[in-house]
Parts: structure tokens; C-alpha cells; sequence
């Protein structure tokens, strides 16, 4: 419940007496009752580990985000009809009444450039861009029927993650946060990571928390120099002059959130104190140089650097301390065609082999130490690639795909989810979905439910009315589960 509801509620005679006119009345109650001092009220760590609905198949996530967009058609949904009828105009029926974000006319079919084989006992079907997961393939539950309202970078990311394609709602991080707090009290429940340079499309807000309390919003670390900014002590300031600072700091706010009720009040105790203790804690657990050679060789991580492959590393150290959720975002999946670097062919070679054995180092890894089973991991873009030649480039020798959100793959592994298998089809030539739709809601849903929530009933009270992270969609997708 909102503490300002909750605060409303308790009202009674005494505090009636105690705050009206001046606290006469409360002066002259004590007068009466003997002047009795009342307990100091404790503030309840928002971050403290909560019970789930019911018994939860994974109590973390790994999401793997890549942003902008793989081309789904030449990762994991093979299409032989579709190569067949390479360079043929696209035909009409799948262009009426369509919008895309840079194709008009009549574009051409795009078949696949890449090998397609089936590999683990699942007979999961994988391009030769991925030749690591090839191994992995028997954890990884691919979705092939995802679909999305949004065909632009910033509300299809916003959508997946808040629910919403506009800014303001809370991240799917944060719903996390909210609803099982955190099982480290000494790092923050929710941990995000940038690679490649560039911030998500949705900017902070796909890693907000929106109108819930700002203590459960990512906080962003940093795999070199700092690993938090304005973490650390200023000049001249050391520990113990820190902590009796805060101290002061605290009895101040305390006070404030016993007479108003704020939730930020809460917050800011708890983002302090979390502050003081990850200023030991976060430089211990993102030294991925304490890791051995081996590790560091198996994901292609380098101490000091800042790369995918760091961050996914830095991700299962994250877990293992009892991070909550830990979002990856890594930009460069935009495969237009625009250049060299957005070709399906050679450039998504080179920029698969930043992501696939870091990824599968990841699995491995987590799976290892006993940690598979109890986290989720997730991979994807946030809507999928058109199966024809994108306009501005079908002039050219680069071959690249415009945005397409009616239908696109993405998977998972763990956590509950079933491994070696396929979910959903998209039809002969990748224009829709021919089986078992999965919406981003339906999506949201089943990760929720994965961590033992019923979506329905996780919510919080703003504006006047209970809002979710589906709104008012979402199904379980029960054929992906375990």
C-alpha cells in the first residue's frame, strides 16, 4: 500500500490532538497520561526480501537486450520458402495496409544468406552466426510467434519493458523489485549494465521505476573507472565523518516520514545507507579480475575493459551475490544495411561474435555453479526484422532488413522455462504469426509468473487507480514453461 494511504488510515484521536493547534492537545493528553514518551517508530527497509504469490521457479533475471533489433530471420527462424523466393516482389497482400519505418513501394523478398542447422537433442533450428550457443542449445527456449504494437526503437523498448510506449510507467526491473526486494542488502536489487557506448532507446526510462518509489529503479554500473557515480566519499571526507553525517541525516528523515508518510522519505534512508555499503560492496563484486584465467578466456572478458562480454560476466557475479534482476543493454542490432556494418552477412558475423560466446559462456557458467535453475535469462530485441530488403538500401550490394513488429523470435534459458525447445511459428515466409501468438504482455506475464507473481495482482496505487506492469492484457504462456 502507498504509505501516504496507509499513514491516512492510522489517523486517530491522539495524532488529532498532536498535530492540531499548535500540539495543545497533545500537551495537555500527556499532562493527563503522565507525560508517557512514545517508541521511536522504525523505517521499514523498502528493499527488504518479500513472499511471492506462490512458489517461484526462478528467483532472478539475466535480460539480455539487444538493442535495436536482431534479424530474427537470420539468427533463429528459418525459412527455406522464403530463400526460394529470394529477390521476388514482396507480394501485395502482406504490404496493404501496413506502415514501415523506411521501406515504401514494393520491396524485395530477402532470403537468408546464412546456414541453418538443427542442433541439441531438441532439434533447435540455429543460424551459423551463433556457432556458441550451437552447444547450448538444449537450455534455450525459443519463442518464434513474439509480436509487438510498436515498430519504432523507443516505444516498442518502452512497451516491452513498462508496459506502456509512453514514458512514466515502471520498468519490469522495478516490478521486480517492488514485488521481491532484494536478497543482498549490501548491493542494489536491481543492476544495470551498458556496452557498445550508447544508452537503451528508451533512454533511463526503460530501466525506470516510474511512480513507484525511486529506490526501485537500475542503477546503472559501470565495468571501468567508477562503478558507481557519486558513490564515493568527497575529498576530505572519510568513513566515519561519512557515517556520522548520515546518521544525522537519517534521524532527520525519519522524523520527516513519521509526520508525512512519503514513500520517497523511505527511499532516501535507504538509498543512503545502500550508498555507504556499496561503496565496499560494488568495487569487491564488479573486479572481474578476480575471476581465473579460464573464466575470463571462456565469456572473452579483459579486466578493465568495458564490453558485453565483461557485463555478462559481471552478470553472474551480480546473481550470485543475490542481485534480483541485472539488465544488459548493447547497442549495434539495427541491421538496415546502411553500411558494411549493418550487412546480415559479414557485419552480422562480427557482431555475433561480441554476443554468442559471451552468452553461452554465461549459461555454461550458471549452470555450473547450480544457478540455472533459479535464473532466468532472456534474449531479445524489441520488435524483429522485416523478411524483405529495406527500402532505402534495396539499390545496393549491403543487404539489410527495415523494422517489422507483427512478428519476431527471441528466447530464454532457466528459470524455469523448458530447454531444447520451440514455441510458436511464424508462416512460410515470416509475415505473420501461424501459431501460438505471444504478445509483450503475455511475455511480461509468464516472467512474473516464472518469479512466483499473478500479474493480475501485482500492482500499486497512482492517480486513483491500480496499474500493472500488463495494464489490463497479458496470458501466462504456458507452453514455454518447464
Amino acid at each position: 500500500m502507498d504509505p501516504r494511504l496507509e499513514t491516512a488510515q492510522l489517523q486517530t484521536r491522539r495524532h488529532f490532538l498532536r498535530d492540531s493547534q499548535l500540539a495543545l492537545g497533545g500537551i495537555a493528553l500527556a499532562s493527563l497520561t503522565g507525560g508517557a514518551a512514545s517508541a521511536r517508530a522504525d523505517v521499514v527497509n523498502p528493499l527488504a526480501p518479500r513472499t511471492p504469490h506462490h512458489p517461484a521457479k526462478a528467483k532472478h533475471v539475466i535480460y539480455l537486450h539487444l538493442t535495436g533489433s536482431p534479424p530474427h530471420l537470420d539468427l533463429y527462424d528459418y525459412k527455406p520458402e522464403l530463400v526460394k523466393r529470394d529477390g521476388q516482389p514482396c507480394p501485395d497482400e502482406f504490404l496493404k495496409g501496413k506502415r514501415f519505418a523506411f521501406t515504401s513501394g514494393v520491396p524485395k523478398l530477402l532470403g537468408t544468406p546464412r546456414k541453418y542447422a538443427q542442433h541439441g537433442k531438441g532439434g533447435v533450428w540455429l543460424s551459423d552466426a551463433l556457432p556458441n550457443l550451437h552447444g547450448v542449445a538444449d537450455e534455450m527456449c525459443v519463442i518464434k510467434s513474439m509480436t509487438t504494437d510498436q515498430f519504432n526503437h523507443a516505444p516498442a523498448e518502452l512497451l516491452l519493458y513498462t508496459g506502456s510506449p509512453r514514458s512514466g510507467r515502471p520498468s519490469l526491473g522495478s516490478w521486480t523489485t517492488y514485488g521481491l526486494g532484494s536478497d543482498n542488502e549490501n548491493l542494489p536489487g536491481f543492476v544495470v549494465l551498458i556496452s557498445s557506448g550508447v544508452q537503451p532507446n528508451g533512454g533511463k526510462n526503460s530501466y525506470g521505476s516510474g511512480f513507484l518509489p525511486s529506490v526501485f529503479q537500475g542503477v546503472q554500473c559501470r565495468s571501468k573507472g567508477d562503478p558507481v557515480l557519486y558513490a564515493s566519499d568527497p575529498a576530505g571526507m572519510d568513513r566515519e565523518l561519512r557515517r556520522a553525517s548520515l546518521d544525522a541525516l537519517r534521524d532527520l528523515n525519519e522524523r520527516q516520514g513519521r509526520e508525512l508518510g512519503h514513500p520517497e522519505t523511505a527511499t532516501r534512508i535507504a538509498q543512503f545507507e545502500l550508498a555507504f555499503r556499496m561503496q565496499v560492496s560494488v568495487p569487491e563484486v564488479m573486479d572481474i579480475g578476480r575471476e581465473t584465467q579460464q573464466t575470463l578466456e571462456a565469456y572473452g572478458a579483459q579486466p578493465g575493459g568495458a564490453s558485453f562480454a565483461n557485463n555478462c560476466l559481471l552478470a553472474r557475479r551480480l546473481v550470485e551475490q543475490g542481485v534480483r534482476y541485472v539488465q544488459l543493454f548493447d547497442w549495434g542490432w539495427d541491421f538496415h544495411g546502411t553500411g558494411p556494418g549493418e550487412d546480415i552477412r559479414d557485419g552480422l558475423t562480427r557482431k555475433c561474435a561480441t554476443m554468442d560466446k559471451p552468452v553461452a559462456a554465461l549459461i555454461n557458467d550458471l549452470r555450473q555453479r547450480g544457478l540455472l535453475d533459479e535464473t532466468l535469462i532472456i534474449c531479445g530485441g524489441e520488435f524483429g526484422r522485416t523478411p524483405f530488403r529495406e527500402g532505402r538500401t534495396a539499390g545496393g550490394s549491403v543487404l539489410g532488413r527495415d523494422h517489422y513488429p507483427d512478428v519476431y523470435s527471441m528466447w530464454m534459458a532457466g528459470g524455469g522455462v523448458k530447454g531444447g525447445h520451440s514455441y510458436g511459428e511464424s508462416d512460410e515466409l515470416g509475415f505473420a504469426i501461424a501459431k501460438d501468438k505471444v504478445h509483450v504482455h503475455d511475455l511480461q506475464a509468464t516472467v512474473l509468473h516464472l518469479l512466483g507473481f499473478d500479474h493480475t495482482r501485482l500492482t500499486y496505487r497512482f492517480q486513483g487507480r491500480d496499474y500493472r506492469l500488463t495494464d489490463v492484457h497479458g496470458d501466462v504462456v504456458r507452453g514455454v514453461l518447464a
